[in-house]
């Protein structure tokens, strides 16, 4: 089974994932995966706390993965050991943990998920670059490229996509004060050229479908 939610901004919001919150944990094993849509927190100062939160995740009956968000730590998430994951590249950060890679499908329960993270980080006027704020929060044009190159390969087919920010038109939908940008505009043209089942993102702090097909996910953990 393949499970969905939003941020977890490591300590602040991983409480969701505790067995009262989500009780069908108990009966799933790590063939079973908790995709978090961005922002995991878990990779951001490598500190006793971190490593205690990552260890309280890979004792868990699932296995996690997680989108990369804006506020990540993206020199220290990219030190990370690069492997083979379920026909995707991705970053083991433990045994059952990874960071699922921008332009990546992957092959899980059957399923085949596109994922690209990253989104604009609206508050980095009052953050320090490379202390709490990483230009890599935005992608590179070779990122988008080789994302279309993967997309071209599958016939710009896949059962879902897994990204932190919205495409334009949905974000404007959902959240209009938050500015457009060069992720978003590339999400808008991937939402009229790639056929998919359903699309699923964070980022914006609040559960809400925003139509049939495109779902804002925060404390929600919704099953594929």
């Amino acid at each position: 089974m393949i499970f969905v939610t939003g941020d977890t901004h490591i300590p602040i919001d991983i409480s969701k994932l505790n067995t009262k919150s989500f009780p069908l944990q108990k009966k799933l094993c790590k063939d079973d995966f908790l995709i978090i849509c961005g922002d995991f927190g878990g990779v951001w100062r490598n500190d006793k706390e971190e490593r205690y939160w990552r260890k309280w995740l890979e004792e868990k009956r699932f296995t996690t993965l997680f989108v990369d968000g804006n506020h990540e730590n993206f020199d220290l998430l990219s030190s990370f050991e690069e492997v083979d994951f379920h026909g995707g590249r991705a970053h083991r950060i433990s045994n059952s943990i990874y960071h699922l890679m921008r332009g990546q499908i992957y092959l899980l329960d059957g399923k085949t998920i596109f994922t690209f993270g990253g989104a604009s980080s609206h508050d980095k006027q009052y953050r320090t670059e490379g202390l709490n704020w990483w230009r890599q929060e935005l992608p590179t044009q070779e990122e988008l490229q080789s994302a279309q190159k993967t997309l071209n390969d599958v016939n710009r087919r896949v059962d879902y996509l897994i990204t932190h920010c919205a495409p334009t038109s949905v974000q404007h939908a959902l959240a209009p004060a938050y500015p457009t940008d060069i992720l978003t505009d590339f999400f808008e043209e991937l939402k009229g050229t790639v056929s998919y089942n359903g699309w699923f993102f964070g980022h914006y702090h609040r559960d809400r479908a925003v139509d049939e097909r495109h779902r804002c996910l925060f404390e929600e953990i919704v099953q594929l």
